[in-house]
Parts: C-alpha cells; sequence; structure tokens
C-alpha cells in the first residue's frame, strides 16, 4: 500500500462524518503494529491510520532522517489519503513526529496526543540496542532464537530484544537479516535523540501528553518548555506503568485516548 516515496500504512475502520481521522506514529525500532490494539478500538467509531516511518517497518529506506522530515512524510501521506485534518497519537519518537507536525502545520492537525516524551534533546540512552545492532551477525542467525542469543549479549530485557527480534526478516540464504535499515539509524541516532524544530512556533489545539509512572522519559523540568509551545497541554498518567505503558496497561491508555479524542 506504499509508493517509493510514501510511508507504508494500513487503514482501520472508515472516514465517517463529524469525526477527526487519526494518525497513529511508533517510537524509534518500532513499526506500525506496536499499536495496533488502539487502532482497532479506536476504529470503532472513527477512520485510523498506522503507518511505518521512514527506515522502519515496509517503509522506504533513506539515509536522512530528521523530525522535519519524517513530519513532512506524514504530510505527503495525508495528502495521497485525501486527509485535510488529523489528530495524531504518537508513542517515544513518535512523539516528537506528532508535535513536529503540530508546529510546522497546525492547520493539518487537531490534536496530538504523545506518548512519554519530551520536545527536548535527550542524552543518549540505547546504548545496550546500538550495540547489539552493530554486533549483529545474520550469517549466525538461521532462527530467531539465535538471533535473540545475540542480542542477549548485550540486552538483558526480553521484551526489548522482542521489540529488536520483530525487525528481522528472512533472506533466501534463511538468515535473519535488517528489514529496518539499521544503519541509517545508527547514523541519524544523534538526530532522533534530538527536539523536534520549534522556529518559535506554537500549537494552540488540544494537546496530551501520557507518561508512564515507572517511566523517566517525562519530568518535572519539561512543564516550562511544554507550556511554552503547547499551551493548552495536559498530562495524565498510567499508573504501574513503564515507557512501554499501551503494552503494559493497553485498557487504560485506549480509554484515556478515546476519552481525549471525544472531546474534540
Amino acid at each position: 500500500m506504499a509508493g517509493e516515496r510514501l510511508l507504508n500504512y494500513r487503514q482501520y475502520g472508515q472516514p465517517g462524518e463529524g469525526q477527526t481521522p487519526v494518525i497513529i506514529v511508533h517510537g524509534l525500532f518500532g513499526s506500525m503494529d506496536n499499536l495496533s490494539p488502539t487502532a482497532r478500538r479506536l476504529a470503532e467509531s472513527r477512520w485510523v491510520v498506522a503507518a511505518d516511518l521512514r527506515n522502519h517497518g515496509r517503509s522506504f529506506h533513506d539515509a536522512q532522517m530528521s523530525y522535519s522530515l519524517m513530519a513532512e512524510d506524514i504530510l505527503a501521506l495525508m495528502d495521497h489519503l485525501e486527509i485535510d485534518e488529523v489528530a495524531v497519537i504518537g508513542h517515544s519518537m513518535g512523539g516528537k513526529v506528532a508535535m513536529q507536525l503540530a508546529l510546522m502545520a497546525p492547520e493539518r492537525v487537531a490534536a496530538v496526543v504523545v506518548g512519554d516524551i519530551a520536545p527536548v534533546d535527550y542524552l543518549p540512552g540505547h546504548d545496550d540496542v546500538l550495540a547489539a545492532i552493530r554486533s549483529y551477525k545474520p550469517e549466525q542467525a538461521l532462527s530467531r532464537t539465535e538471533a535473540d542469543q545475540q542480542f542477549a549479549h548485550h540486552i538483558a530485557e526480553p521484551a526489548v530484544r522482542q521489540l529488536l527480534i520483530k525487525n528481522l526478516m528472512r533472506n533466501e540464504r534463511g538468515e535473519f537479516v535488517w528489514r529496518i535499515n539499521a544503519s541509517g539509524l545508527l547514523e541519524n541516532y544523534d538526530n532522533i535523540k534530538a527536539a523536534p524544530v520549534f522556529n518559535h512556533s506554537t500549537f494552540d489545539k488540544p494537546v496530551l501528553f501520557i507518561k508512564g509512572s515507572e517511566s523517566e522519559y517525562l519530568q518535572p523540568e519539561h512543564k516550562a518548555i511544554i507550556g511554552c509551545y503547547f499551551p493548552k497541554a495536559e498530562l495524565k498518567v498510567v499508573s504501574g506503568a513503564g515507557h512501554w505503558f499501551h503494552a503494559e496497561k493497553p485498557d487504560v491508555f485506549n480509554g484515556i485516548v478515546e476519552r481525549f479524542l471525544n472531546t474534540l
């Protein structure tokens, strides 16, 4: 469902009268499947589009990667689908893409849901994952178990290893190779951890930030910069959950999002 320079995407539900369409954007090393339970629930009452960002999933690979470029990719997808205005849901890196889109094209965005990320430049925080990607040897991975064993040298958490394994595909020799543009993500890591590009703009429409109570991505010191660029921002906390609250407590997360969208 994607052209050479169009993001891969999947549609849920149907366009309907009076309901703002929704675009869902995943995080780093993820894909549009990460938030499919959310997409299916929201599609009970509205049109939902989930997309693979550039260098992720089945979308195109490109040596360049920045929040401005990723936001432009979403705009191109909206144009392709003839969508004038959307609500954007983004988790982690996808949350930064959503914020960038709102700041770049506020007339195309009705509201934003930001999952556990702030509009700031983060310190490096994926050393174990980056090391696993750099050291991965597909010729020694003829099964997902063998790939997992390689990743385990660097990554202790099984859930994080499974996230990487979902980015593998089998080649003609039976090896599990990267589907994502692994080298491109490594080379653009500084751009990925950076803040969106503000250009002194603001987004004066509803924005909901959602934080996992056990996550450290959103901190009290981020409140000032969030309020500066998103003056109508609200915050909801998913208790007893970390950064991956949409997987840990999907019913809670989906309920928060659904109630917010129903106010538009």
